[in-house]
């Protein structure tokens, strides 16, 4: 059975980062002096409260942490950070009803970037701040973040708990330990956030918008502090800024360290995984150049930058816009939908299916039809000179057949809402990649999900944590084999 102990003990802890995070935004509130400061100071006090109820109720646990606890602490942790950080948009009134407030921290934390809010141009700076915040400690994950800077809390089962929150189905290792590791990729995160905000500055942003859209553009989250999002500022420096860092954040974050650490910029070009996702973005960016320059009159660096800004941010599953898509020839939708589905690098701040299991479908594509040819060869299928063993193709078929399951289920749980078509499917692929954009008019990057039923809305929030623990480790505890004795 699960050692609840133990995890009483962890989720203790947790709650004691969270209220120092929440306590951050405090003082942001104190500076600005608004009336958002109440809400961040009683949340800060009941999260650090509850902090030690969990950490009590815990007090006796061993620190054996089995793969079974793995699975269950990592779940858990997601939810209860997502139910107490909304407390301040509860306790402030921002977001009155406790089924908007769980779906817009829920998106938050798993760097959706989905909103229910109409406006967020008149909320106070500490509330813009946190929606930002849970971002970018979502972005590579919560208790990863914590193996990083409490790597005893974790101790032995450290291994364990990343391989249940991390993305893709190869786990790169850089360094022997794992503690370390977290460290020299946290090391990365941080670095590029701090050069994203840098750079937003000298192209013209204040200090608290350079810091809002670097930590949301860095985790490939997607909240920004204006309803407008990029085009807030309409300056093309700032567009290409932001296609940058997501770019980079797409890229699986051990070969960003041998890049830039080791100085091997080389391997980049080397990984398959790479190499379809430079391609991709390539490839869509030139297509959707040609259709909106012959089809809707844009001009040559209009029509490049906007292609570009909305190929790699569906990509990254970031849903930061500089244009309206819903505008643009019905053909982009069909591509888009096909990039928020693949997303970007596996060991990255994205969701989505990830470019290295689409590499591995395509090889084992090529092997299918070479077999046809030759039933009596021996095709391994290999990745970056790697041979995969048949488990891991075992579990890619799994992982692709639970996932478009899943949207096809929760598409037709829209469609039954009322929800159209159209929007039913992109919005089920959508939260289930983290992306947090759909294509109409109605639901869409330009609009909010507000209008939704709310029986949808926690549908959404189910699929979204799904999503971004990648599946398995979610449904993994709805089967009976997970709570059996033995």
């Amino acid at each position: 059975m699960v050692n609840f102990q133990l995890v009483n003990k962890i989720i203790g802890s947790l709650l004691f980062l969270l209220g120092t995070l929440l306590a951050i935004c405090v003082g942001v509130s104190a500076y600005y002096g608004e009336d958002d400061l109440l809400a961040f100071l009683i949340s800060t006090i009941l999260s650090i409260s509850a902090g030690f109820v969990f950490k009590y109720i815990g007090r006796n646990a061993d620190n054996s942490l089995s793969r079974r606890d793995s699975y269950f602490l990592v779940t858990a942790t997601w939810v209860i950070f997502t139910i107490f950080g909304m407390l301040p948009f509860l306790i402030g009134g921002y977001i009155p009803n406790v089924t908007d407030a769980f779906f817009e921290t829920m998106s938050g934390f798993t760097t959706t970037g989905a909103t229910i809010l109409q406006r967020v141009d008149g909320l106070p700076h500490a509330i813009l701040y946190w929606r930002t915040q849970t971002q970018w400690i979502g972005g590579l994950g919560i208790v990863f973040f914590t193996i990083a800077i409490l790597p005893s809390m974790v101790g032995s089962g450290s291994v364990k708990v990343f391989a249940a929150e991390a993305t893709g189905p190869m786990r790169s290792k850089m360094h022997p330990r794992l503690s370390t590791m977290a460290k020299w990729i946290w090391t990365i995160y941080l670095g590029l956030t701090l050069a994203c905000i840098g750079s937003f500055y000298l192209c013209g942003m204040n200090w608290f918008d350079s810091i809002n859209y670097a930590m949301t553009t860095t985790a490939t989250g997607g909240f920004a502090p204006h309803d407008d999002s990029t085009s807030f500022y309409n300056q093309p420096s700032i567009d290409y800024v932001c296609v940058l860092f997501q770019f980079l954040a797409g890229i699986n974050f051990a070969m960003l360290y041998m890049a830039i650490f080791k100085l091997k910029v080389g391997t980049l070009f080397k990984s398959s995984e790479f190499k379809l996702y430079l391609s991709i973005v390539g490839g869509s960016t030139l297509f959707f150049m040609y259709l909106l320059i012959t089809r809707n009159g844009y001009g040559m660096e209009h029509a490049f930058r906007s292609s570009l800004f909305q190929v790699v941010s569906f990509m990254t599953t970031t849903g930061l816009f500089n244009d309206d898509v819903a505008r643009w020839p019905h053909i982009t939708w069909v591509v888009l939908g096909c990039l928020m589905f693949i997303g970007a690098c596996s060991g990255s701040t994205t969701g989505g299916f990830k470019c290295i299991r689409g590499v591995m479908v395509f090889k084992v594509l090529r092997n299918e039809f070479k077999k046809i040819l030759h039933p009596n060869a021996v095709l391994p299928v290999k990745v970056n000179g790697q041979t995969m063993p048949q488990q891991k193709l075992s579990t890619l078929l799994a992982f692709f057949a639970i996932y478009t399951i899943m949207v096809l289920i929760t598409a037709t749980i829209m469609i039954v809402a009322g929800i159209d078509s159209t929007n039913a499917i992109t919005i089920a692929l959508s939260c289930m990649s983290n992306v947090g954009a759909s294509l109409d008019t109605e639901i869409g990057a330009v609009m909010t999900w507000g209008s939704m039923p709310e029986h949808i809305k926690w549908t959404c929030s189910f699929l979204m944590l799904v999503g971004r623990l990648e599946i398995m480790s979610v449904l993994v505890l709805f089967t009976r084999t997970f709570w059996k004795d033995n």
